[in-house]
């Protein structure tokens, strides 16, 4: 079965290599002609490892811009379609062993509004203490997620209604530059990425990152595609806004303190005064709609917020124990010295 079907021209990223046996077979299968037939790829191992988080990375990005040479009529097949699932069966059911079970959501977003007075994060080191190289490396991380930041979540509009739809078409209006293209929040850290020296190539960074990173991106991916999980989407969503003006804002002194390129502050001052508006309108208007509409809800919203929060802290733990023992949190050199 040979696909005829233009997609538009964007750029998409080649394959990665693989980091083990079902990333190594997911890869070499998407580079062979489409077919209709069922992969038999028997899906085991580590959820949160570099072969699972690897594999579920490259069947998302066929929903989002693909990869160079790889067939898009791919996308709706069944082979890639069923392996995904047992990928998610395998991630899901790790993160709801490891995730607090809570059916207040709000109660879960109180907590991340209130931070304890002896907290300390990754985003606390590199304002007290980060260098630039350290700075340099998290901007590698987050550039698997902020060159496509707000697609995921574009995926639970058709899927809500009235009060909840609206406010967060809102938020995604900002998120997308408020219909200016060199403010869309992407196009902002690739401003970011080339001012701090380093490639905005989409998905460039791919082959560098732990699965500790691929992780938390997937989670969003996994929220987003099915519409069963949009109440735990919109709580991720939450959880991510309420957390990121305080971040932001220590981002930003992390960098005047190291004297970064001013386009590097403009991403997280933007993210400083549009996040503390966006976590309002997510808490109250989304998130509240929601559970007015339904009560049922509540657990999973809180599932998506803690399960967001849990993978962004296993990212923290292995950026600070890679500082702290003085290597590269990275997979493969990816930083070029300035």
């Amino acid at each position: 079965m040979t696909s005829h079907i233009r997609t538009c021209e964007v750029h998409s990223a080649p394959l990665p290599r693989p980091r083990g046996p079902i990333s190594g077979e997911v890869i070499s299968r998407l580079r062979t002609p489409v077919g209709i037939g069922p992969w038999p790829i028997h899906v085991t191992g580590e959820p949160y490892g570099e072969d699972v988080q690897l594999a579920l990375t490259v069947l998302y990005e066929m929903h989002y811009r693909g990869f160079d040479g790889v067939d898009a009529e791919w996308e709706w097949m069944p082979g890639p379609l069923g392996v995904r699932a047992q990928l998610e069966q395998l991630f899901l059911g790790a993160l709801r062993h490891d995730v607090p079970v809570c059916d207040d959501p709000n109660a879960v977003l109180d907590a991340l509004c209130h931070e304890p007075h002896d907290a300390w994060g990754l985003s606390h080191q590199l304002a007290a203490y980060g260098t630039w190289e350290h700075v340099r490396e998290f901007f590698v991380h987050r550039s698997i997620y902020h060159l496509k930041e707000a697609d995921p979540n574009a995926w639970a509009i058709p899927r809500l209604t009235g009060l909840s739809k609206a406010a967060l078409v809102a938020v995604e209006f900002d998120e997308y530059g408020g219909g200016r293209a060199e403010r869309v929040h992407s196009r902002l850290f690739a401003d970011l990425l080339v001012a701090a020296g380093l490639s905005d190539d989409y998905l460039g960074y791919l082959e560098c990152v732990p699965a500790e990173s691929l992780a938390t991106v997937n989670f969003m991916s996994l929220c987003g595609l099915h519409r069963v999980r949009t109440p735990m989407l919109v709580g991720m969503f939450a959880a991510t806004e309420v957390t990121s003006t305080p971040s932001s804002r220590r981002m930003v002194s992390a960098l005047e303190r190291l004297e970064a390129p001013p386009a590097c502050v403009t991403f997280y001052s933007e993210h400083v005064e549009a996040d503390a508006v966006h976590e309002l309108v997510l808490r109250f208007d989304v998130v509240g709609d929601l559970l007015a509409k339904d009560p049922g809800c509540g657990a999973e919203i809180a599932f998506g917020a803690n399960a967001t929060e849990f993978l962004e802290g296993r990212l923290a733990h292995h950026l600070l124990t890679a500082w702290a023992e003085g290597r590269s949190s990275l997979e493969a050199p990816a930083v070029p010295a300035v």
